[in-house]
């Protein structure tokens, strides 16, 4: 998976970086993984050694001037003003960023903006003038470096590191911790600082180069999902990405009318509880986030055997055109944020939140477009689907559910050892089983 992928770049994305700790390198992995051509330019200033980092360098002196270098962007293309007396490189101004980003318009090709400077440090709180984030941005990307963590707060390791102590609450000479950096990171005089407010907001928490480093970023990520749509960890000096981590919904499909056992299936008893309140325990214990039940046939009695969970209901009135509709209605309830989702069946109770929690990290690892667990070599449910499906299934007829979508991807798949996830309860059988197994 490569950093276009990760940060799910569009020909069109404005992306803007800002922070420390791997910032140039990301740049850069960035401007490479996409299609070209690609401008790379700064609100503030860059190193000249940045600018041997891409095919041509085109300087400016005022925003007309970018017109008439059109025909020049080729390749990775560094935009910047002439070189100051310090030797960097002037960055452009609000003027000139706006001329390049209608040249972008016009031609189709990515812009990214490195929007603040950190000397180079792997963390950095913002001065009072920066960031300089453009309004026309889309993306930020909010860089923080873990081989911090640990090391004494000071120079040597923060740029500005007193203004680091205060949006991170730390103490100067103190050990750099998780809490100070998950701290600044959400702090609207830390890492939010500047941020458009339409914005995609990620944080790269980067150098997570042993596994100790991977593991705190993960605590890390932990503690900021509320306010990063997405946050990947990373070592982008070995061009590894650990995990994309975005929120993943659970939809349990609750739809149908099979009273065959004297009650809709979905409400049989097994171990004390209905069986959709076994699959949305398990749904939620493994963190998706929203977790929504989709109702048809029967409400109010699936409503009473959820009682008390923080799940979400979507009511499908045409349950009985197919499961596809169901699908379609669990769709419509989740943000537009979320980065995959899990379709549950309602009568599976061998599906546990341990099978989930595995099953979503294979996909962060990877960001493929179905991730399925596999037991006994067959493929069996719940199914994530990457939020690049979304529109496919929402495509979807009948009673054909998410099965012709996945014919058409590679599948990932996630081995367990338990084939008793092939189980659903399809006939009295099936049920009489599931109450011997117990």
């Amino acid at each position: 998976m490569n950093l276009a992928r990760a940060l799910r770049v569009a020909r069109t994305a404005r992306v803007a970086f800002t922070g420390a700790g791997g910032k140039t390198t990301a740049l850069f992995q960035l401007a490479r993984a996409v299609e070209p051509p690609v401008v790379v330019t700064s609100s503030t200033h860059l190193g000249a050694w940045q600018a041997d980092l891409a095919d041509h360098h085109l300087i400016i002196s005022r925003a007309e001037d970018v017109q008439r270098f059109a025909g020049q962007i080729e390749g990775v293309t560094v935009i910047t003003g002439p070189a100051g007396e310090d030797q960097r490189l002037q960055g452009l101004d609000g003027a000139a960023l706006g001329a390049v980003h209608e040249l972008a318009g016009q031609l189709g090709f990515p812009v990214l903006v490195e929007a603040d400077g950190s000397r180079q440090k792997p963390l950095k709180a913002p001065a009072d003038h920066e960031p300089v984030i453009p309004a026309w941005i889309d993306t930020v990307v909010v860089v923080a470096g873990l081989s911090a963590l640990g090391k004494p707060l000071g120079p040597e390791t923060v740029h500005r590191y007193e203004r680091y102590a205060e949006t991170g609450e730390a103490r100067t000479g103190q050990p750099v911790s998780e809490e100070s950096i998950a701290r600044m990171l959400v702090h609207p005089l830390g890492g939010l600082k500047g941020i458009p407010a339409e914005a995609r907001r990620v944080a790269l928490l980067n150098q997570a180069d042993e596994s100790s480093l991977v593991e705190a970023g993960f605590r890390i990520a932990n503690r900021v999902t509320r306010v990063y749509h997405s946050i990947l960890v990373s070592a982008l000096s070995e061009q590894r990405i650990w995990q994309v981590i975005e929120p993943i919904a659970g939809i349990i499909l609750a739809g149908g009318n099979s009273s065959r056992y004297g009650q809709p299936k979905m409400l049989l008893p097994w171990q004390g509880k209905a069986l959709v309140r076994h699959a949305a325990e398990s749904a939620l214990v493994a963190g998706l986030d929203p977790v929504v039940v989709v109702t048809g046939a029967v409400v109010e009695p699936v409503r009473e055997a959820l009682s008390g969970l923080p799940i979400q209901f979507a009511h499908n009135a045409a349950w009985q055109e197919g499961q596809s509709t169901s699908v379609r209605a669990g769709l419509s309830e989740i943000p537009d944020s979320t980065g995959g989702a899990v379709f549950l069946l309602a009568d599976q109770p061998y599906v546990t939140a341990d099978l989930l929690k595995k099953l979503v990290n294979r996909y962060r690892a990877v960001l493929g477009p179905v991730t399925a667990p596999r037991a006994a070599g067959k493929r069996a449910n719940p199914v994530l689907f990457d939020r690049d499906l979304f529109a496919s299934l929402m495509e979807l007829e009948g009673d054909t559910g998410g099965r012709a979508i996945i014919g058409q991807h590679p599948v990932t798949y996630v081995e367990w050892p338990d084939d008793r996830i092939l189980i659903d309860i399809d006939r009295l059988e099936d049920y009489e089983r599931l109450m011997g197994d117990d």
